[in-house]
């Protein structure tokens, strides 16, 4: 049912659905490595669609901790409230990603430890991957990190004009192999940056 919903989303709108199919355990178990459940209090996802990364985040998070769902797809966001309806912290907003700032702060949270993304930033207007990218640098602690995942490595360059610390590894067990980006900046890089 999920890889069916997930196909016909890909099909009307390729530009923001990024595959075919949702992504494998083994690309999740990837984006979970970096991770510091005991320590992280407030969590962000970008473009969660069906839900698996979410689904690794609730079985490893600390109960109290927070998760922000961000969904722009209006079938995903549906499938997404009613799936983690019953689960505490786990919260979802239809909206799109260029505004998490205003979203984290609705719901209270001072900062963020990790945002987790599974948006297409290869297929995406460039103008709104800067947008999304600025703001998710805005809203991460200092020693926070941006973790996505993308089908090529040629967006390392872009990702390097907002974060000056990229870790890249490579999970060939999805369809297709995928990157894991691990981006995080420094806080004397950040106060240089955005005088914070």
């Amino acid at each position: 049912m999920k890889r069916l919903l997930f196909l016909f989303q890909y099909i009307g709108n390729p530009r923001t659905v990024g595959a075919i199919l949702p992504s494998s355990r083994f690309l999740g178990d990837k984006m979970m490595e970096g991770i510091d459940f005991k320590k992280a209090k407030y969590i962000v996802e970008y473009g969660p669609g069906t839900g698996v990364f979410t689904e690794k985040l609730i079985e490893k998070r600390n109960p109290k901790t927070m998760i922000l769902l961000v969904e722009q797809n209006k079938a995903f966001y549906l499938l997404l409230k009613e799936k983690f309806k019953d689960e505490k912290n786990v919260f979802v907003v239809n909206g799109s990603a260029e505004n998490s700032s205003r979203y984290v702060m609705d719901f209270g949270m001072p900062y963020i430890d990790y945002v987790i993304s599974g948006l297409p930033f290869a297929s995406l207007p460039k103008s709104v991957s800067a947008n999304i990218l600025s703001d998710t640098a805005n809203i991460l602690k200092s020693d926070g990190k941006f973790i996505t995942f993308q089908y090529t490595a040629f967006k390392k360059t872009f990702f390097e004009q907002f974060f000056t610390k990229i870790d890249v590894k490579r999970e060939f067990r999805n369809v297709p192999p995928a990157y894991v980006f691990s981006c995080s900046m420094p806080q004397n890089d950040k106060e240089e940056l955005y005088g914070v």
